[in-house]
C-alpha cells in the first residue's frame, strides 16, 4: 500500500486542520504546499500521510494530522524503505497536528507509513523543542520507541512580543544603529524612504512582481536560485502568494526610495507566527544596506502586531544579515523515527544518510562560504 498523492487531500479540510494546528508551519499550509507540489523545481510528486478522526455521530471524518512526504530515493537517492518529509521550498517541515488530538494523529500517521512498507520516517528541518515534536516523542514512548536525532542547528528568530526599538538596541547597539540611520539618511537622498506592506491579493500580486525583479537582478540570479529564473518556481510563488493573501496569510513588504523599490520580501503568517521567506534587493543601493533596512522595518512591523508572537527567519544557521538583528534562536534538526522495534533496517538507513552527509560536506561548506560573502552585501 503506497501513501496517497498529496493532491488527493481536499484543500478545505487541510485549511481547517491548519486553523487547529498544534504548532504553526506556514510552509505546510495547503495553498503553499499544493502550489509547490504542482510546479516548483525538484519539489513535485509528493505523497502524504494523513490521519483522520472518524465522527460516527455525523458520518464525517475530520483531518487531524498531515505530513507531506517523499521516498528516500527522491530525497537522498538512497533506495531504502523510508519516507522523508517533503521540501516545501522553505526550511521547515514540522507536520500539522490537531492541537486536541496530536498524539492520536501521530500514531495514525506512523501506522500509515508502516502499512505502506516503510521502516522509518525522517523529518527534515523540524523544530526540535516545539509542541509537535513533543507530541511525536510522547506517541513513540507509548509504543516503547524513541526518535533519533540526525543533525541539529540553531537559526535566528524574533521575539515579536518585545518592544522593537528596545530589541534592536539590545541586538545591534547604539553605534551600529547610528551607522544604519546614517545610511538611511543617505538613501533618502534618492527620495523619501518608505516601508510598504501589501496584504490584499491584488496588492500582493503587484508587489510580488517587484520582489521577483529585485531577486533576479542580483547575486541570487548569478547563483541560479532566483524564483523568476524558472517557470515552475515563478508559477508556484504567484499561485501561493495570491491564494494565501486571500486568507490573510501572506504579506509582501517593500522598501522604497522615492518611487524606486530597493528591497522586498515575502512573509507568511500562520496562527501566531510569521515566516520570513525570501528577500530581494537592488544591488545598486548596496552601500545603504537595503536588506538590513527592510529587516529593521519588518521587525518593527511584526513587533507592533499583537497577533504575532514569534517570527522564524527560516534562514541558514549563522546567516550574516539576520543573525545580528534577530538574536532569538530556534533549535532545528533532522529526526529519524523508527516504525518497528529492534529493526536492523533503522541502523542501515541512519548509516546511509550519515555517509551521504560526509560525502557532501566539503561541497556544502564551499557553497555556504560563497553564500555568506554574497549575502554580506544584501
Amino acid at each position: 500500500m503506497e501513501a496517497p498523492a498529496l493532491a488527493s487531500i481536499g484543500a478545505d479540510r487541510w485549511r481547517s486542520l491548519a486553523d487547529r494546528a498544534l504548532e504553526p508551519n506556514g510552509y505546510y499550509l495547503a495553498d503553499w504546499e499544493l502550489a509547490v507540489n504542482a510546479s516548483a523545481r525538484d519539489r513535485t510528486d509528493a505523497s502524504v500521510l494523513a490521519a483522520h478522526d472518524d465522527m460516527a455521530s455525523t458520518g464525517s471524518s475530520a483531518l487531524i494530522g498531515l505530513m507531506p512526504v517523499i521516498s528516500a530515493w527522491q530525497a537522498y537517492r538512497i533506495p531504502l524503505p523510508a519516507l522523508v518529509s517533503a521540501d516545501p521550498y522553505g526550511t521547515l517541515c514540522t507536520p500539522l497536528l490537531d492541537r486536541d488530538k496530536a498524539e492520536t494523529a501521530v500514531t495514525a500517521l506512523l501506522r500509515q507509513a508502516r502499512a505502506a512498507g516503510n521502516h522509518t520516517v525522517i523529518l527534515r528541518n523540524v523544530t526540535l523543542e516545539g509542541a509537535a515534536m513533543k507530541a511525536i516523542r510522547a506517541a513513540l514512548a507509548r509504543d516503547g520507541l524513541e526518535p533519533c536525532l540526525l543533525q541539529a542547528h540553531a537559526r535566528a528568530c524574533l521575539d515579536a512580543t518585545r518592544d522593537a526599538d528596545e530589541l534592536l538596541r539590545d541586538a545591534l547597539g547604539v553605534k551600529k544603529l547610528k551607522e544604519l540611520r546614517r545610511q538611511r539618511n543617505r538613501l533618502a537622498d534618492h527620495g523619501e524612504v518608505s516601508f510598504q506592506v501589501a496584504r490584499t491579493p491584488g496588492d500582493v500580486a503587484a508587489a510580488l512582481e517587484i520582489f521577483l525583479a529585485l531577486e533576479a537582478s542580483g547575486w541570487k540570479a548569478r547563483r541560479g536560485t532566483a524564483l523568476a529564473q524558472y517557470d515552475g518556481d515563478a508559477a508556484f510563488i504567484r499561485r501561493a502568494t495570491a491564494a494565501l493573501a486571500g486568507l490573510g496569510r501572506c504579506e509582501i513588504v517593500t522598501l522604497r526610495a522615492g518611487e524606486t523599490p530597493v528591497a522586498a520580501a515575502v512573509v507568511l503568517r500562520h496562527l501566531d507566527r510569521a515566516f520570513y521567506f525570501k528577500l530581494g534587493v537592488d544591488e545598486a543601493f548596496s552601500k545603504f544596506s537595503p536588506g538590513v533596512q527592510l529587516t529593521l522595518d519588518l521587525t518593527r512591523h511584526l513587533c507592533a502586531d499583537p497577533a504575532i508572537t514569534l517570527a522564524d527567519s527560516t534562514a541558514s544557521p549563522g546567516h550574516p544579515m539576520i543573525d545580528p538583528i534577530w538574536r532569538g534562536r530556534l533549535a532545528i534538526g533532522d529526526v529519524l523515527i523508527p516504525l518497528r522495534h529492534h529493526d536492523p533496517m533503522v541502523s542501515l538507513v541512519r548509516a546511509a544518510i550519515a555517509l551521504r552527509g560526509l560525502m557532501r560536506a566539503p561541497a556544502r561548506r564551499a557553497v555556504h562560504f560563497i553564500r555568506q560573502r554574497q549575502e554580506n552585501h544584501a
